[in-house]
């Protein structure tokens, strides 16, 4: 029992390390962006500032790129994350339960794409999409992800391949179509698990920095993390990290707001994989 208890105290000890490294550096800079400028630098740092100051946001408020970031960025998460959830889900239902000739090696091939690693085609993307005319658009980050991501096609079909293959039969005597089978049977079942890889998606399509940084040039194009990086360049000379601490903490809320929706689809998720596995 001795033994025990020193275990778990050692656990937990661990643990809350692990906690503090993780969440101080957020906790920080949701302070920092409270603060003035003389605050930062202040010795003993102050955790909770003294007094508030929500200067940093005021000014932030008066960007004209911050707003157009926050809409691109909307606009590419959204579209990308909600169309491409629904055709992935369609890819997976059909690798998982459809007959289809030399369905397998068709899956292994989309497979073999994650190998690929992004820089050995990122040039030829580019000149696809400027030879097109996409550069400076929107369209080179929404219109690619909107026919699926393959690493939420790969993880739904594992699940689905749990799911019984006489409830499709079953639904196939009664009458019912492939897609109806889908929205009324498949998808109800595996809801967990898209809102689970949901999340992921939209959280790597609100962070993405790489692709707009590519393809964005104007100002009024870029997506709201170009935006921070160039505040970033612009203030960190002038030391003004509340501003920069500020836009960071505004980059985040969405994500924050996504998951605190979707926690119990998380959890849910995880718990029947768990099970089923």
């Amino acid at each position: 029992m001795k033994k025990l208890k020193i275990s778990n105290v050692l656990i937990i000890l661990i643990l809350s390390l692990g906690a503090v490294i993780m969440v101080g550096p957020l906790l920080w800079m949701i302070s920092t962006s409270l603060k003035d400028r003389a605050g930062v630098f202040q010795l003993p740092p102050q955790w909770i500032p003294d007094p508030v100051q929500f200067d940093a946001y005021k000014r932030l408020s008066e960007l004209d790129t911050l707003f157009s970031g926050i809409k691109n960025t909307v606009i590419v998460s959204l579209s990308v994350t909600v169309v491409g959830t629904l055709t992935s889900s369609l890819a997976a239902f059909s690798f998982a339960k459809l007959r289809m000739p030399h369905k397998d090696a068709l899956f292994l091939i989309l497979l073999a794409a994650l190998m690929i690693p992004y820089p050995a085609v990122m040039i030829p993307q580019f000149m696809m999409f400027s030879q097109i005319g996409w550069v400076d658009t929107l369209l080179p980050l929404i219109i690619p992800g909107m026919f699926g991501n393959i690493t939420m096609i790969f993880f739904l079909r594992q699940y689905l391949s749990n799911i019984p293959d006489s409830i499709v039969e079953a639904a196939k005597i009664d009458g019912a179509g492939y897609l109806q089978t889908f929205i009324q049977l498949i998808f109800p079942l595996i809801r967990p698990a898209v809102a689970a890889q949901f999340i992921l998606w939209f959280m790597g399509a609100w962070n993405d920095y790489l692709a707009p940084l590519i393809y964005l040039n104007s100002p009024e194009k870029q997506t709201l993390q170009v935006v921070i990086a160039n505040l970033n360049a612009a203030y960190a000379i002038q030391t003004d990290y509340p501003l920069i601490m500020a836009a960071s903490v505004v980059s985040l809320l969405p994500v924050l707001i996504v998951f605190i929706i979707f926690q119990k689809q998380i959890i849910e998720s995880v718990a029947l994989s768990g099970m089923k596995g």
